[in-house]
Parts: C-alpha cells; structure tokens; sequence
C-alpha cells in the first residue's frame, strides 16, 4: 500500500484560532482527517506531522526516505529562509508538493520567495484549506503517473 506523509511546519497548530480571516476556521485536524479519508479513498496511508520545530521536521522528512512515496509539506514560515528544511527535502528524493493556504505571493514582501520550491514537484497556494486537498490530488496523480511510467519501462 502507498504511503504519504503529510507535513506542516510552525503555528499550523493553530489553525482555526490563529488569524482566521488570513487562514480560515478549519482546525488542522479537521484538514488532516478529512485528508485522511481523501487517502483511503484511492488506497493509500497518509501519515500525517505538524512541528513547530525545524528539526524536527526535518527528522521526520529523513524518517520517510524508502518508506513514504510522497509528501505534502506547508513549511509555514520556514518556506522562506530555511536551507536545511530545502535540503532535507532535496536528499530524500521523495516527490512533494508544497502547499500554502494563502497566496503567498500576494502578501507581505518577505513572503513571495520560497526557498523550497526549486525542490518541490509544484506549488499551490491561495485556496484555503482546499489547498491541502489540491495538493495531495496533485501528488496522487504525480506519484501515480511515475508508477505507471515504470512499469510501461520495464
């Protein structure tokens, strides 16, 4: 069975609490079971990590090398200065999509740059907490379209 894990990075605890005009009022549980069952639906496992630490994380994107075909990361803040979680990403391999709950390109000045995204399958941001469910349908059909690929090769 396949398996995907998904990441969020700091204060996404307080999803539904924090600012909720920028971030809705969805808890981060209701998003994570609710992605769950999205999961389940096409017969994957999603694992699922929210750290308010870098290196934790980080550990946990290590922790996936050969065990999770795919990741589904809002680093939170640490999208846009955080080499060491870019390059975790960027060791394992694992295909990822990063996503955003709103358009970070829209916002603050410090907010428009990513340095994760040169490492990332692709990026969605600016949909609320249906971004997560786009990103992971993203994924799903990138991780799928790659088995598909290796098995006409073989």
């Amino acid at each position: 069975m396949a398996c995907y894990l998904l990441l969020n990075g700091p204060n996404l605890n307080m999803l539904g609490i924090r600012e909720p005009g920028v971030y809705g009022s969805e808890s981060l549980a209701a998003i994570e079971a609710r992605l769950t069952e999205m999961a389940a639906s096409w017969g994957v496992t999603l694992e699922s990590f929210q750290s308010n630490h870098e290196g934790a994380l980080i550990d946990r994107i290590h922790e996936a090398y050969g065990t999770c075909d795919g990741i589904v990361i809002n680093p939170g803040a640490l999208t846009h200065y955080s080499y060491a979680l870019r390059d975790a990403l960027s060791a394992v391999r694992i295909p990822t999509v990063e996503v955003h709950m709103s358009n970070i390109h829209k916002r603050e000045e410090f907010r428009h740059v990513s340095v994760t995204a040169p490492v990332v399958v692709g990026q969605i941001a600016g949909f609320g907490a249906l971004s997560y469910e786009l990103g992971l349908s993203a994924l799903h059909q990138y991780v799928s379209s790659l088995r598909t690929e290796g098995q006409s090769q073989e």
